[in-house]
C-alpha cells in the first residue's frame, strides 16, 4: 500500500508492524497467513523512504558475496544471478518484491515517535504523519538507526574525522590518511581489508581477535542464541555474536588481509590526543580518521512511555513477548536479531498474536 502525502488520523488496526525491514516483512507476511486482513487488520509502519530496511544504506562496496548471509524471506527465495553485485542495490529489489508479491500494507515513510497505552487498554503510535491505534504491537525496528560510539578521555579535542560505520562509503575518501579502525567484529575486518589497500591503518580491539574457519552456520549458531535467550529472560542487554563468542569467521577477504598483515591488533588505546590515539605505556599512534566499527543498540526509545525495560535496560521476553505484556512483541531484537531468526520469530509473534486477539481463530497452514 504505498502511502499519500496526507494521511487520515487515528486509524484503527489490530496490529501495527513497526519496521519494514526483514523483522518486519516476516511478520506481516505471518499476520496475513494467520488471517488478519491487509490494511485494517494490521500495518506496517516504515521510516525508510523505499523498501529495503538498513539495507539501502550499506556502503557501496559490500557485495552479496562479501556480507553475512542473506537468508530468504518465507515464501519467495532470494535468488540474485551474481555473488560479486552490491548488496546496497539488490536486496532492496528484493524486499520491495516481496512487498509487490504479498501485497503487504507498508505504509512509508512513517517515523514513529512514541508508543503510549490508551485509556480502553490500546496502544496509540504517535507518528510524524499523524497517529494509529492498535490493539496490538510488534516492534521490528532493528539497530541500524541507532549506531554505538564508546566514549574516551579526549575524545572531544580529536581534530581529525570521526566516523561511525554508518558513515563509510569509499577507501577512498581516506587515501594519503592514516586510519585507526576501531573495533571487532565483521564490519571492521572487512572495512580494514578496503582501507588498508589504499592508506595506513591500524586496528585496535578490546580483546585479541579468535578466528574460526569455515561458515558460521545455524547449528553454529545456537550456543550464541542460547546465551542472548538467557540475557532476554533476565531482562538484560543481549549482546553480539562476537561479544558473546570472541570468533570471527575467516573469509577470502578475512585471509588476504592476514597475509599482508593489516589484521595485526592492538589492545585498546587509553585516551584520545589532538593528533591521534594513546596508551598507558606511553605509546602512540597518529590518526587522521578514527572510524568506529563499534556496532549498534537496539532502536527501541519510541518504547519508553510503555515502561517495560527490565532493571537490566532491557525487554524480558518470552520468545518474542515483553514478559507482562502479551500484546507487545519484539522481533528482530536479542535471539531473533539475524536474518533467519527474524524470520522465525516473525511467524512466532503472528501466531501468538491470533491466539491474543482471536482466540476463537482456525490456526492457519503450518501451526
Amino acid at each position: 500500500m504505498t502511502s499519500t502525502p496526507a494521511l487520515p488520523d487515528d486509524v484503527d488496526v489490530d496490529v501495527a508492524v513497526i519496521g519494514a525491514g526483514q523483522a518486519g516483512l516476516s511478520t506481516a507476511w505471518a499476520l496475513a497467513r494467520q488471517g488478519f486482513d491487509r490494511g485494517t487488520g494490521f500495518v506496517v509502519l516504515d521510516g525508510e523512504p523505499a523498501p529495503g530496511g538498513a539495507w539501502q544504506h550499506r556502503w557501496p562496496s559490500l557485495t552479496l558475496g562479501t556480507t553475512h548471509r542473506v537468508h530468504d524471506l518465507p515464501g519467495l527465495p532470494f535468488a540474485p544471478d551474481d555473488d560479486r553485485a552490491p548488496a546496497v542495490r539488490s536486496v532492496p529489489a528484493y524486499f520491495a518484491e516481496y512487498e509487490r508479491s504479498f501485497e503487504l500494507p507498508v505504509v512509508r515513510p512513517v517515523r514513529v515517535a512514541a508508543v503510549r497505552r490508551t485509556d480502553d487498554g490500546r496502544f496509540r503510535l504517535e507518528t510524524d504523519r499523524g497517529s494509529w491505534t492498535a490493539r496490538a504491537v510488534v516492534n521490528a525496528t532493528g539497530t541500524w538507526t541507532r549506531p554505538f560510539v564508546p566514549r574516551y578521555p579526549g575524545q572531544e579535542q580529536f581534530r581529525g574525522r570521526q566516523l561511525h560505520t554508518v558513515d563509510y562509503r569509499t577507501a577512498e575518501e581516506f587515501r594519503g590518511q592514516h586510519v585507526v579502525v576501531v573495533g571487532g567484529g565483521a564490519s571492521a575486518t572487512q572495512l580494514l581489508g578496503e582501507i588498508s589497500r589504499v592508506t595506513s591503518t591500524t586496528w585496535v580491539t578490546r580483546r585479541p581477535p579468535v578466528w574460526r574457519e569455515g561458515v558460521f552456520d545455524e547449528n553454529a549458531g545456537r550456543e550464541v542464541v542460547a546465551r542472548v535467550e538467557e540475557a532476554v529472560r533476565e531482562g538484560r542487554r543481549p549482546g553480539s555474536v562476537v561479544g558473546l563468542t570472541g570468533l570471527l569467521v575467516s573469509t577470502p577477504y578475512i585471509a588476504d588481509g592476514l597475509e599482508r598483515g593489516v589484521l595485526e591488533r592492538l589492545p585498546m588505546f587509553d585516551r584520545i590526543t589532538e593528533d591521534g590515539v594513546a596508551w598507558a605505556d606511553g605509546s602512540f599512534q597518529r590518526a587522521d580518521v578514527l572510524l568506529w566499527a563499534t556496532g549498534f543498540r537496539a532502536a527501541v526509545n519510541h518504547l519508553a512511555p510503555l515502561h517495560l525495560r527490565g532493571p537490566g535496560e532491557g525487554f524480558r521476553l518470552d520468545g518474542t513477548q515483553v514478559v507482562g505484556e502479551p500484546r507487545v512483541h519484539l522481533v528482530g531484537y536479542g535471539p531473533s536479531a539475524s536474518t533467519i531468526g527474524a524470520n522465525r520469530a516473525g511467524q512466532a509473534a503472528a501466531r501468538a498474536l491470533r491466539r491474543e486477539l482471536r482466540p476463537g481463530a482456525p490456526p492457519s497452514r503450518g501451526d
